[in-house]
């Protein structure tokens, strides 16, 4: 496991502009199969309405939409949960339409192309922005991760390459899993997804720590915080051709629902 040493960048350092320049998408990129794989799953979970409901919330460490472009379609208020505030700002921009904020034209018109083509990109900006109700600032390493904000119990958490990237160990990976199932009522669904086996990842020029996580950890980690496993994939790499960027050796995506509160 990697050790958060020197090496590694601080989180003043983070840049979401430089993040999101990931999802420019290369056709032969980690970050291209990665957006495949995970828009995939997610059509194929919210679009036949298998996990549906009024609210869904998105715990994210990151300014990215992609997690909620078909989810959109199935729930009625999305709130976004980010665990940096530069996050926020960029998330805010988006939905306020300011100039600089991102285009999200690539990825999402490849959503609306796994849809069928029902939609078109701008109808479906245009919903999600609709769909979104807040966006606040989330710290999952408490045992209520919003703070003064109160929120009934939702029914569903959404959340992509995440926790693994805020958590130095395995014992506070399973801690903030705990704290942030505490927003999902019993009967809910989490939908969780990362990589696998990765120990860095490159914003730019700059390196930052990732909890090396594995298949057992995670199925143990979601048993323990209450959660009963209904899909857990995973897509194998032995391309090493991008280990500059992430050392992923693997993409995860779990399906979860909330037995019960631990």
């Amino acid at each position: 496991m990697a050790e958060l040493t020197e090496e590694y960048v601080l989180e003043a350092d983070y840049d979401p502009k430089a993040y999101m320049e990931f999802f420019n998408l290369n056709e032969n990129s980690l970050e291209y199969e990665f957006i495949k794989f995970v828009l995939r799953h997610h059509y194929k979970t919210f679009t036949p309405g298998a996990v549906k409901g009024d609210t869904l919330i998105s715990i994210s460490n990151s300014p990215a939409i992609y997690p909620l472009l078909s989810a959109c379609e199935t729930f009625k208020e999305i709130i976004i949960a980010d665990c940096r505030d530069q996050n926020c700002q960029e998330l805010q921009k988006w939905l306020k339409q300011e100039p600089g904020a991102f285009d999200w034209s690539q990825v999402g018109k490849y959503m609306c192309e796994l849809e069928g083509g029902r939609h078109k990109w701008t109808e479906k900006e245009g919903k999600l922005r609709k769909t979104i109700s807040h966006i606040l600032k989330c710290d999952v390493h408490e045992s209520k991760p919003l703070g003064p904000d109160v929120l009934p119990p939702a029914d569903c958490l959404v959340s992509s390459f995440c926790l693994e990237t805020v958590c130095k160990d395995q014992s506070s990976y399973r801690a903030a899993l705990k704290n942030i199932s505490s927003l999902l009522k019993p009967g809910g669904h989490l939908v969780l997804s990362g990589d696998l086996g990765t120990s860095f990842y490159m914003v730019g020029p700059k390196k930052f720590f990732c909890l090396v996580l594995t298949e057992e950890f995670l199925r143990g980690a979601l048993s323990a915080a209450g959660f009963a496993i209904q899909e857990f994939d995973v897509l194998s790499r032995d391309d090493d051709t991008m280990q500059e960027i992430c050392d992923c050796s693997g993409m995860y995506f779990i399906v979860a629902r909330k037995e019960k509160v631990i």
